[in-house]
């Protein structure tokens, strides 16, 4: 049975992400056309690029596996191979590890419940754009009330500081790519890519770990 979250810890991680992932905007200048979004202090544009970012904090053996995709098909940064050792040689793959399921535009989970917690609270402000019954874009702003909460859950809850530190691990892992960019990337997993419609994408863990096994040992290979 596949393990699910709660509507809390799904407005914490959402905030904790967003928190991250925002780009920064002036409130003030926002304000003229749509006062509410006076005390903004930064975006995430599109929900597509939302979940495709929360799919690698959810989803930990995914993360390390793109991690060692950049390892492997850049300069062989030693700094990606110890961020995806920190998380391979842990129990973090079995118990930060929650699926996600797969549609038609790749992972996809009912964020609504989360964001409706985040919004009462004037965390974050959802901001659609298209017209009634078919909305084309969804963007979701971090308010100044928002940041100044992620950064009490930070120092107050350090149980709950792994989400932030996770987020920003993922945010520079999609740095410069946008939204439609990233689902290509996770697509190019097979086990995502063959999920049927509307199934959980499974775990990739044991498959990242042996190939985290051989990358070392080819590497002290190497080095003999």
């Amino acid at each position: 049975m596949a393990r699910t979250t709660t509507r809390m810890q799904d407005a914490v991680r959402i905030l904790m992400l967003i928190d991250k992932a925002a780009e920064p905007v002036d409130g003030g200048a926002l304000a003229g056309n749509d006062p509410p979004l006076a005390t903004a202090v930064g975006v995430v544009r599109t929900q597509v690029r939302l979940q495709k970012l929360d799919f690698w904090v959810r989803n930990p053996d995914y993360l390390a596996n793109e991690l060692l995709n950049d390892y492997e098909n850049g300069d062989q940064d030693p700094t990606l191979l110890q961020m995806a050792g920190e998380i391979l040689d842990s129990e973090e793959p079995e118990l930060r590890r929650y699926p996600m399921l797969r549609y038609l535009f790749g992972a996809y989970e009912d964020l609504e419940d989360a964001l409706a917690v985040l919004r009462q609270a004037d965390l974050v402000i959802r901001r659609k754009k298209g017209r009634p019954g078919k909305v084309t874009r969804t963007d979701y702003y971090l308010t100044q009330g928002g940041k100044d909460m992620a950064a009490r859950i930070r120092k107050d809850f350090p149980e709950l500081a792994w989400y932030s530190t996770r987020a920003a691990l993922v945010v520079l892992l999609a740095d410069g790519q946008g939204a439609t960019t990233l689902k290509d990337r996770q697509y190019l997993v097979d086990e995502y890519l063959n999920t049927p419609n509307g199934a959980r994408i499974p775990s990739i863990t044991d498959r990242a770990r042996r190939r985290l096994a051989d990358i070392r040992d080819t590497h002290e290979g190497q080095q003999a």
